[in-house]
C-alpha cells in the first residue's frame, strides 16, 4: 500500500513563502508516496489566492500544486484543519505537512506523524 501523504494549506505555500522545495523534500524523506490534500485546503488556498499580494501568488501555486500533484479526497469537515485531523484520525494518511503548530499538535494527539519545517528549508518528520 501506497504511503499517503497529507499536505495542509502551508505546506502548499511553502515553495513561494519559504522556498523549500517541497516534493523534493519529500522524496528524500520518504520512500513512494502519494500526496494527498483534502477538497477543504483546495478551497483555502482557493480563497487566499483571491487576496493578491505575495500571500496570494503562494497560495496560487499552492492551488495548482493541489490539483495538478495531489489525489485530492472529501472528507466531513469544511474546515482545512479540521478535514486532515479527520484523516489522520481515521488513519486515511500515514503523515500530515504542515508549519501550523496548533494542528501539528492535533495530528500528533491523533497518533499521526507530521512532516515539518526544520531549519531554513528542510524538512523533518515528528513523530507522536
Amino acid at each position: 500500500m501506497t504511503t499517503q501523504v497529507a499536505l495542509d494549506t502551508s505546506a502548499l505555500m511553502m515553495p513561494v513563502e519559504l522556498d523549500v522545495r517541497l516534493f523534493d523534500e519529500l522524496d528524500r524523506l520518504l520512500d513512494g508516496y502519494e500526496p494527498t490534500a483534502p477538497q477543504a485546503v483546495v478551497e483555502e488556498l482557493r480563497r487566499l489566492s483571491e487576496k493578491g499580494g505575495t500571500e496570494g501568488t503562494a497560495a496560487n501555486v499552492g492551488h495548482d500544486l493541489a490539483t495538478e500533484r495531489c489525489l485530492l479526497v472529501d472528507t466531513t469537515a469544511s474546515y482545512a484543519d479540521d478535514a486532515l485531523v479527520e484523516l489522520a484520525e481515521e488513519a486515511v494518511v500515514d503523515y500530515v505537512v504542515t508549519n501550523d503548530l496548533a494542528l501539528r499538535d492535533r495530528v500528533l494527539e491523533a497518533g499521526r506523524p507530521v512532516i515539518a519545517l526544520r531549519g531554513r528549508n528542510k524538512l523533518a518528520i515528528t513523530r507522536p
